[in-house]
């Protein structure tokens, strides 16, 4: 039978990495076999809806390149894909129905007085109410005579309250749960709407899902799907469930974090797919000893049997080095124009020009571009790096005083008085130029070229660690710029 999974998601805000993940799992479990991946927009949940969320769905799946075969924009036969959509056609009410007729549901008309003196039970840490049956004692007569007298009402599932429930999960094996367990879940709320679990089912059923992929925390939901299937006579689908994803301090990933979502990655210049590799290893791990997957790549290899039931850490310092792989390897011109609103914005573009400042064209933009490309992680790190170019900051002279260069501030000072009449003089201000004629100026002095490169470097930049050499930087600057810093060092050392 063909694979076939689903991404089912309630458009309650910005996508969690942990929905995300699910999503990526089902698309490379379906691709990896050469099934079909759907969409499925679950907004049966009217309180927590959220206007605008369905349309970040679509855009970050297209933004990742999880492409689904099936949705609300690709009718493949078994659509409507929107739950409201789909209970305007009454499947809902219709499969609930059906369950009344077998004694495996009922309609329950209880208040919310009466349900609030029911009694209380903690269940993983959470106080439930149970709901004692109470409506399912009711005679046919009663029971219509509540439907035609408008009667508020939900439709319940009638679990047993002996015996045991025993589910399959692909990595956790079988599951059983005593019966006594299982509440009485609603299946149909008294605004007509079907719940979250009755959805999935009836859902996964009519559209032929094979694998459902989803949270450990729905676990303890599972007998009760279980039990769903079983009263409907239908075959369940192979369940995975995933691990926990956790922060550092493994604690559950906070689902408002500052770095939960993915338009919190996007918005803090993380690349998407550096963020899809990323999580693609959040509870998964490739057979071969290796990090670094594209998502075609991913798809050859995943295979969902190697997914752990531990903890996966959210460890942001990894995204971070990932990321900044994923930017070493990146196209030039790409590059360049994802890192062109932070270059310009740490260079100061349209910000009113100091005496001395450096007006930033296209070309010095690239060659600094160039400079920063192996060297950040992700894109507002360039921020911190470009800014000496934009103004030389304020630094101590203790700057110049370098052991492995063998340098200190009366060293530093020598060396800044000997090359300002040659930077004067020369009018080549080209990266190759400059290192040519330093170099030899080196060559005659005898000295290392540390001893010489070190001093002006700091005089130029104002900075220890800088993205390229003196030179580099010098050709950026122009003559100009390059001669009012160094007579500043010279000034600075001479105090």
């Amino acid at each position: 039978m063909k694979i076939r999974t689903r991404y089912a998601p309630s458009p309650t805000g910005k996508m969690h990495v942990g929905n995300l993940r699910s999503a990526l799992y089902e698309f490379l479990i379906a691709k990896h076999e050469g099934g079909d991946f759907m969409l499925r927009i679950e907004d049966t949940d009217q309180e927590r809806f959220v206007e605008g969320a369905t349309e970040i769905i679509y855009r970050t799946l297209e933004q990742v390149g999880i492409t689904h075969d099936e949705g609300p924009d690709k009718d493949g036969g078994y659509g409507p894909y929107v739950q409201s959509e789909r209970m305007k056609t009454g499947i809902y009410m219709k499969y609930a129905k059906e369950l009344i007729a077998k004694g495996e549901a009922y309609y329950c008309f209880c208040d919310k007085e009466r349900l609030a003196s029911l009694k209380t039970e903690v269940v993983e840490g959470k106080e439930i109410t149970v709901y004692d049956k109470h409506c399912l004692s009711l005679s046919q007569e009663e029971i219509q005579a509540s439907l035609d007298a408008g009667k508020p009402f939900v439709i319940r599932q009638n679990n047993p309250t002996e015996g045991t429930t025993t589910f399959h999960d692909e990595l956790y094996g079988d599951i059983t749960v005593e019966n006594k367990e299982l509440d009485d879940m609603i299946l149909i709320k008294s605004d007509g709407y079907p719940t979250y679990n009755f959805a999935n089912v009836v859902d996964d059923h009519t559209m032929y899902i094979t694998h459902v992929v989803r949270g450990n925390e729905y676990l303890s939901s599972s007998p009760k799907y279980t039990r769903l299937y079983e009263a409907f006579g239908w075959e369940p689908p192979k369940y995975v469930h995933l691990p926990l994803v956790t922060d550092e301090n493994h604690k559950k990933l906070a689902k408002r974090g500052g770095s939960s979502s993915f338009e919190d990655l996007m918005e803090q210049g993380f690349v998407a797919e550096a963020v899809v590799n990323f999580i693609a290893l959040l509870g998964w791990s490739p057979e071969e000893n290796r990090e670094i997957f594209s998502l075609e790549e991913l798809i050859k290899a995943f295979d969902y049997h190697r997914i752990s039931k531990s903890p996966a850490v959210y460890d942001v310092v990894k995204l971070r080095w990932m990321n900044g792989e994923y930017i070493k390897a990146m196209d030039f011109d790409r590059f360049l124009e994802m890192a062109d609103p932070y270059l310009k914005k740490g260079l100061g573009e349209g910000d009113g020009q100091e005496a001395g400042s450096v007006q930033f064209g296209e070309a010095a933009r690239r060659k600094i571009a160039a400079m920063v490309k192996t060297r950040i992680e992700v894109f507002p790190d360039i921020l911190e790096m470009v800014d000496f170019f934009r103004e030389l900051p304020e630094y101590d002279a203790a700057m110049y005083t370098h052991k492995k260069m063998k340098t200190d501030t009366a060293s530093s000072l020598q060396v800044l008085q000997d090359v300002l009449p040659l930077l004067e003089a020369w009018e080549d201000y080209s990266n190759d130029g400059l290192y040519g004629m330093l170099s030899r100026y080196v060559e005659e002095k005898g000295y290392k070229n540390g001893y010489v490169m070190w001093p002006i470097r700091t005089a130029v930049s104002g900075k220890q660690m800088t993205p390229a050499g003196a030179t580099e930087i010098m050709e950026v600057l122009g003559k100009e710029e390059t001669l009012r810093r160094i007579r500043k060092g010279i000034e600075l050392l001479s105090a």
